[in-house]
This record gives structure tokens, sequence and C-alpha cells, in this order.
């Protein structure tokens, strides 16, 4: 018996580690059927990310926050494909469709945070803050109960603070220089026009200018009531300016470019992989039909701006000034998803008539997609148009048989370099710092009411030039931390005199004050301007 216990004790460590290895092997192979019994019998790719997601959902040591983590996941999927195939997360729906459809809830003011206060800069004609009497100058200082004046005060909270369903209503306190005490304003949110058309005026008797800043779903509208507004004051002929447009809808440039199309001209063509080519023709002569056009544009024109000047230019209706534009010609189709986020997928590229896809190469990555434009710039592109380099084997023709190429952009009839000439460290020192901008508003501030009676940028710039304004700007500039620089000024002198100018007009009269004056400083303006006076460089069949 002793034996027998002796032998027992001999081999139980043996026992107990052989038991032991068993639980744990017999353990992993249960473990690892119940993991298999989350997966399909045959595994493929499209639904690998959702059992990733379901296996450490269900699996993974600590809790997870599954749902950041497909939000994370999304876009970095989509990078796999083109630079404008793009999510856009619920939170941010809300200010992408408002810029699209053209209006947001709001009280209507226009403001800028000077000072750490919210200043009004203007007012919307027949908004929800002019109808209470709030002006231009005045300083929004609470909000309901609280207050909005310090350094923590930025853009994002103002929209928070002011913006918000139509009908809805928000409580201000307003000062107003010269009143002891704070005025209270109770104002009902309304409908706030977000304009495609930045501004529309003469710039001589004969030629309208405007300037589109995007196309939304009202721009159609807009660009018509600007052309019709200038066609009245006498315009015969147009010159729209695409510059720094990023693009938007294709049905507003379709029915733009058709008002300047013969009936069965091509506008733009679109295909794509699952998508049947569509042709996009002139319905019929466009009421602006045979009138002189000139259209600018540079590297930031994008998208619908260069169907825009594919379709003119193409079609030999007017003449492209400018520089060369972005190179989009993807369109992108937007997919709503139940928790209100959405993507934007690339189902198509387009084609200009003369059978152009303008989208650059982007197999390299987003980052080094859009760093493109600073390799334009280092490479003098901005500078001389003989920088630029396109394979001629995306060469096209015109309808007047006239060489213009794909692959890259826009390239303009009329290349016009951007102009460095005027530019200088000290006039980089006083942009760095804003001197420029903040003392035209504490000047138009200071003498809103004098001003007030000025009508045109012409006669903005005539008083301020006789008031020495560059002279008082320059000493201000040195009490703000800027000394003179002889050189820099002489360099500068015109630039810096122009802009204080031009934002003082703005600060007064509005965008109109602002570009007419501006204009003199914009060489592509200017050079767009003798071209269309001059019907021998004017490229059309008209």
């Amino acid at each position: 018996m002793e034996n027998n216990n002796r032998k027992i004790s001999t081999w139980m460590p043996v026992i107990l580690a052989i038991t032991l290895i068993l639980g744990i092997w017999l353990g992993i192979k249960l473990q690892n059927r119940k993991l298999a019994a989350l997966l399909p019998a045959q595994l493929n790719n499209k639904n690998k990310l959702d059992m990733v997601i379901n296996l450490v959902e269900g699996n993974y040591v600590d809790t997870v926050n599954s749902k950041k983590m497909i939000e994370d996941a999304i876009p970095e999927v989509l990078k796999q494909l083109d630079p404008h195939t793009v999510y856009i997360p619920a939170k941010d729906m809300q200010g992408v469709s408002e810029e699209m459809s053209g209006n947001f809830g709001g009280i209507g003011v226009q403001f800028s945070i000077q000072n750490d206060t919210v200043m009004v800069i203007d007012v919307v004609s027949g908004g929800p803050s002019q109808k209470l009497g709030i002006r231009a100058g005045d300083r929004i200082v609470r909000v309901e109960d609280s207050s909005l004046v310090g350094k923590n005060i930025k853009n994002e909270l103002v929209f928070k603070k002011l913006r918000g369903p139509k009908g809805t209503k928000v409580k201000v306190g307003i000062w107003r220089k010269g009143l002891p005490d704070l005025l209270s304003f109770n104002i009902t949110r309304g409908d706030i026009p977000i304009n495609s058309v930045d501004v529309s005026y003469m710039i001589d008797s004969k030629t309208g200018y405007l300037k589109v800043g995007r196309f939304a779903e009202k721009t159609y509208d807009e660009f018509m009531g600007a052309m019709v507004k200038l066609e009245k004051g006498g315009a015969g002929q147009f010159i729209i300016d695409l510059r720094g447009n990023p693009g938007g809808y294709l049905s507003a440039v379709v029915r733009m470019v058709n008002e300047m199309l013969d009936k069965g001209e091509l506008i733009v063509y679109t295909a794509g992989r699952t998508q049947p080519k569509r042709e996009f023709t002139a319905e019929g002569r466009g009421k602006f039909f045979g009138k002189r056009v000139v259209i600018l544009v540079d590297e930031y024109s994008a998208s619908a701006s260069e169907i825009f000047a594919g379709a003119i230019q193409d079609n030999d209706r007017g003449t492209i000034i400018g520089r060369r534009t972005f190179g989009k010609g993807l369109v992108q189709e937007q997919i709503p998803f139940y928790d209100g986020s959405a993507i934007r997928l690339t189902v198509a590229r387009y084609y200009t008539p003369s059978g152009r896809c303008i989208q650059r190469p982007y197999l390299k990555g987003t980052d080094d997609y859009y760093a493109d434009i600073t390799r334009r710039y280092v490479h003098g592109e901005f500078e001389q148009k003989d920088s630029i380099h396109l394979a001629d084997t995306v060469k096209y023709f015109t309808r007047l048989k006239r060489v213009v190429y794909g692959d890259g952009g826009i390239m303009p009839d009329i290349f016009v370099p951007a102009d460095t000439t005027g530019n200088s460290t000290y006039l980089f020192k006083l942009m760095q710092k804003g001197l420029v901008y903040q003392y035209a508003f504490d000047y138009a501030d200071k003498h809103r009411e004098e001003l007030s009676h000025l009508k045109s940028g012409a006669e903005f710039a005539s008083l301020l030039h006789k008031r020495s304004i560059l002279n008082e700007f320059l000493q201000y500039a040195v009490k703000n931390g800027v000394a003179n620089d002889e050189t820099g000024i002489k360099t500068s002198g015109k630039i810096i005199e122009t802009q204080l100018m031009a934002y003082i007009a703005r600060n007064i009269i509005g965008e109109e004050g602002f570009y007419s004056i501006i204009s003199n400083i914009d060489n592509t303006l200017l050079e767009a301007v003798k071209t269309i006076n001059n019907k021998e460089k004017l490229v059309s069949v008209n």
C-alpha cells in the first residue's frame, strides 16, 4: 500500500502537467472554433472589414469604440482611390449642404474678429439684422447670456452662436460707438444667402465684369441676374472671373455655358466604367451668344470652372486669360448614409468638347497630388509660360483647329504671369501682422459717417489719395512694430496704398468698392480689358 502511494505521489505532477496542457489545448481549440463560427464558409475580401470589426468587438481584450474605428477607417480606405473621393461625417454635412444649397439660417451679418471683438462689417440687405437696425460698425458683445468678447473668440464659435434654423430666435447685445449703453436685439433667424457671384460692375462704358466664386444650386440665377444687370448698364462684352473658383455643381455650369453657345454645340460630356457616355449640348442660341467674352482663370480654378473655360475655348467662343488651371476632370456623386453622413464617390470623368480629359495624375497619393501646385511655383510656371511642359500625346484641336492640351488643366490662350514685382520683405512683415487690414478697418470705423456719402471705388481712391493715406499708415506701422524701410516702401508702396483704399471702400460700400480699386494692380484683369477691346487679339468665331 505504501509503495502504491509512493508511485502515485511520484506521477502526480506529471499527470497534473499533462492535464493542464490538455486543458489549454482544448481551450484554444474551442476558442478557435468559436471564432471560426463567426466566419463565413467562404471568406472573401468584401466582407473582411466587417469580420475584423466583429472579431474585435467580440474578442478584443479591452473595450473598444467600434463606431470611431469605422469612422477613422473609411477615409483611409478611400485614400486608395482618387483625391476627390471623400467621406463626409455627419457632423460636417450641415456646413457642406449649406454651402452648396446657397443659404443657411442666420441673422444676416458679415463679421470680422478684430481686437478680440466681433465687429459687423456689413449686413445682408433685407435680412433679419438690417430690418431691426443693426448696421456696419456695430460690435456684437453678447449672445443670449454669454459674453462674446475675448482672446478665445473664433469664427467657429461665432457661427455656432449666431446660426440656427430659420424661425428660431437669438438675443444679441450690441455696442455702438457714441452710445453709453448696450443695445439689445431679439433677432428671428432667416434664410441668409451664400452668394456665388461675388461682385458685378461696369469696368468701362461697354465692359461688364463679374466674379463667380463657386457653382452651387442658385449660381445660374445669380449669374443671369448679374449679366442682365450689366447688359442694362450698357455692357456689350463681358469679363467672367473664375480665378480661385474650386467648382461645384455640374448642372449649374452647364446652364451658364448654355447661354454663351449656339444650338447643338457641345458643352461637356461624361463617361465612366459603369456610367454610359452622356453629352450636354446647348439647347438653343443662348441669350449672350455672339457677345465678346473673356474668361479669367488661375491655378486654383478647378472642376466646374474648367468645364466652363474648356467649353468656351474648344468652341472658340471667347478668350481664356491667366494661368494653367488646377486639373480636376473627375465627376463625383454624393451618396448619403442612414446616419446623416455621406460619401462623394468619383463615378466618371468629364471631357471638354475637343475630347480632352484635363485631370492631372494622382496615382502617387493625395499629398503628392496637392503638392503639385507648389511644384509648379518652384519650377517657375507662375512666372514663365515656357516652364509649362505638357506632352504632345495629349494634343487636341478646337473648332478653329487651334491646338489645345489635356492631362493637366486648361492652358489659357493668353498667359499672364503672377506679378511679384511689388513684393518686398517690408510688405511681408505688414501682411504677417495683418496691419493693412486692421488699419483699414479702424479708419473706416472712425470715419464711417463722413465716408458714407461716397458711392464708388473711384471716389474713395481720389479722396484717400488726397489725404495721403499711405503716409498715415506708415506711421501706424512703426507704432505697431514694423520700422520704415525706404527700399521696401519704394517697391511695395503702390500695392500697400491700393490695398488700403480697397479695404476701406469694402468696409463702407461693399465688394464693388473693393474690386473696382484693387483692379488697378490686377495685371490679369488689366490684360483682359486690353484684349476684349482689341478684336484682333480676341479668340472668337462670332
